[in-house]
């Protein structure tokens, strides 16, 4: 259906002059001609008039000072974090067009602005940058204040401003919103000198607006993602109705006890997309912002943590008029059951255990899990922990490494093929990994080395649940659950199109990331005890004594290989050693990369950082997006970094 608002969107340069003699009429006192001025634009003027805004207001409010720049831009983190890149390309875009492009939070204030640097330069005249209030009731009709107060986008062409000093200026603008609630976040306009009025910079503005959503959306499912896996240690279901909201007190993710809990307690809630509890909101320290109802008890809330970082509230709703069920009480008294797979990896350290934890968790369901880690951490192990001690370990078993076979031999062995299929083919055909993990589990080890072609027809398998093996036309029906490891940035390969992107979300609904040993040096003694152990049994000789300088450079030592590295050192020094291992036993390089490590300052790369970072926001007169630039990495991580080492903002003054 068309808009009849779109009809008034756009405004008719060639009525310039009626215009201006209609302004000059209405502040004499006479009535808005509705033949000249299209309705936002006499709407607008109408508000000023009863608002009693100045007409021969020159340039809006002299900015605030450098403090309270700080303060306003610290609130808007998030919004100017995901508008980066959106911005950064409009500013390009625009460099010399005439144009400068402009952010301004929910109130009209300007946070951000690029664009042409002669414009940018002109702007400052108007006060047309970051720190300037730039509302309706403030400035008059503009193309900011006034798409905030209509909620939509709109153009605002030279005399059409209701102030005199901005009546050179041409500005179009559409507002920003949160796609979880569709609340406005802020507002986006492209703006330049009357002459350089075009239909289409409203077009940037949607567009780039648009572009700002769509991170948000991505940040909010990536944000998803984060307090999922933060929590996964919280769900002990214990017959108790379980709900998780995020930061800004959207529900995520509910057990099937909550509704029933809620229902016990008479509360009516419909678990619709979308829905909130606004008591559950937080601020950005962390806390609560709101009153929690009658009904939900403080004791039932726990924050979910993420290295100090609150992400979100899990709340827990006792059930205790209701007793489980015998379903229940079995499903219980098999969780503890010994995880039979689990019991080869050997360690006690805070960092492992709590990947156990969430491997020991997401066993229990048939999600794809996606292991990451360094090599030699030991992902096959807790591949085959998750296998038999969760869904389908009863079924067999199956990995391959997808970074030892090409890529026709990888797709032979991944999806088999018929007989006849190709000169040499076994008769009869052959089963491939896929097929033969069928009721049970798939582990596909180093998968972000897979070929791109391939990932294809593997994402087509997860969607589907059928194959097809090489020279056959008849699909075959699948059933697996399938756990991926990889040693690499998937994310970061997404983004240099070295991996699908959809392969990527497809696989990595859940994920775990394992350890390296160096992030564990205090589970080193009791690895070293249990692979003497059980490699002296091997090779039917003596356990031998351990000297303590022997485990005091062990410990030391960054281990890159990880277990795997430890346990062929291990391995080497006790066939080679006699009935003690000494230093001579290490390999040569142990000792001596031990060494370094005991000399190494601490904290200088740290140090280093900091000093770059502040130096670098010095020469760039506090413009972070100049910064970022410079050192080579995104804003958003320019801002972490800068929280991580207490690094205040130093934002240059613009009074």
């Amino acid at each position: 259906m068309n808009d009849p608002y779109l009809e008034f969107v756009y405004p008719s340069p060639e009525h310039d002059v009626q215009v201006l003699a209609a302004w000059e009429s209405v502040l004499n006192g006479a009535q808005t001609p509705a033949s000249v001025l299209r309705y936002p634009v006499s709407d607008s003027w109408r508000r000023c008039l009863d608002k009693n805004v100045n007409p021969t207001l020159r340039y809006a409010p002299e900015p605030v000072n450098r403090a309270q720049l700080e303060t306003i831009l610290d609130s808007q983190a998030r919004l100017l974090d995901v508008s980066t890149e959106a911005m950064t390309v409009a500013s390009q875009f625009l460099a010399q067009t005439g144009t400068v492009i402009v952010l301004a939070d929910s109130s009209g204030m300007i946070i951000e602005t690029g664009g042409d640097p002669q414009t940018l330069k002109s702007a400052e005249h108007i006060h047309l940058l970051p720190g300037s209030p730039w509302c309706e009731e403030i400035c008059g009709t503009n193309a900011i204040g006034t798409a905030l107060l209509l909620e939509r986008p709109v153009q605002v062409h030279a005399s059409e401003h209701f102030c005199e000093g901005i009546q050179k200026w041409t500005c179009s603008a559409t507002v920003i919103r949160d796609p979880s609630d569709k609340h406005i976040l802020g507002v986006l306009s492209v703006s330049g000198a009357s002459k350089t009025y075009n239909r289409q910079t409203l077009a940037l503005a949607v567009s780039t607006a648009e572009r700002i959503q769509l991170a948000l959306a991505n940040q909010k499912a990536e944000t998803g993602f984060r307090l999922l896996d933060a929590s996964l240690d919280m769900w002990r279901e214990r017959g108790d109705g379980i709900m998780l909201f995020d930061d800004h007190g959207f529900l995520i993710k509910a057990n099937t006890h909550a509704y029933g809990a809620l229902a016990a307690l008479g509360v009516n809630i419909s678990f619709t997309l979308g829905f909130r509890l606004t008591s559950l909101c937080l601020d950005e320290k962390g806390r609560l912002t709101g009153d929690l109802p009658q009904w939900l008890s403080v004791d039932w809330l726990q924050s979910v943590v993420a290295q100090g970082l609150r992400l979100g509230t899990l709340l827990r709703i006792p059930r205790k008029s209701l007793d489980r069920s015998p379903v229940q009480r079995m499903v219980d008294h098999r969780k503890k059951e010994t995880l039979i797979g689990f019991d080869q990896i050997i360690g006690k350290s805070p960092a492992l255990l709590d990947a156990l934890r969430k491997a020991k968790q997401l066993a229990c369901s048939h999600v794809p899990i996606l292991l990451q880690g360094e090599t030699g951490v030991g992902k096959e192990a807790f591949a085959q922990g998750i296998h038999y001690s969760g869904v389908g370990q009863d079924g067999p078993f199956v990995s391959i490494n997808c970074g030892s076979l090409s890529k026709d031999l990888l797709y032979s062995e991944l999806f088999g093929y018929a007989e006849g299929a190709f000169t040499g083919a076994r008769r009869g055909g052959m089963k491939g990994k896929i097929e033969a993990a069928n009721g049970g589990t798939l582990f596909l080890d180093e998968i972000g080395e897979m070929p791109l072609d391939v990932q294809s027809y593997l994402l087509r398998v997860l969607e589907e649940g059928e194959i097809y093996r090489l020279g056959e036309n008849e699909p075959r029906k699948v059933n697996f659950r399938l756990v991926a490891a990889t040693h690499r940035d998937l994310r970061d390969d997404v983004a240099h199109q070295l991996f699908r992107s959809d392969l990527f979300y497809r696989i990595a609904v859940t994920s775990v990331r394992i350890p390296s040993l160096r992030e564990r040096k205090e589970d080193i003694p009791m690895l070293i005890e249990h692979l003497l152990t059980h490699l002296a049994g091997r090779h039917c000789i003596p356990v031998p004594h351990v000297e303590d300088d022997v485990l005091r450079y062990l410990s030391a030592y960054s281990w890159p290989g990880n277990v795997r590295e430890l346990r062929n050192v291990i391995e080497g020094m006790l066939l080679m050693g006699g009935g003690s291992l000494k230093v001579s036993d290490l390999p040569s390089y142990v000792p001596q990369t031990a060494i370094e490590s005991f000399n190494k300052p601490v904290g200088s790369l740290r140090e280093s950082e900091c000093q770059v970072i502040s130096r670098a926001i010095e020469c760039c007169r506090g413009n972070l997006t100049l910064v970022a630039k410079e050192l080579g990495i995104a804003k958003s991580t320019l801002y972490l970094r800068m929280k991580r080492h207490g690094i205040s903002r130093k934002v240059q003054s613009y009074t």
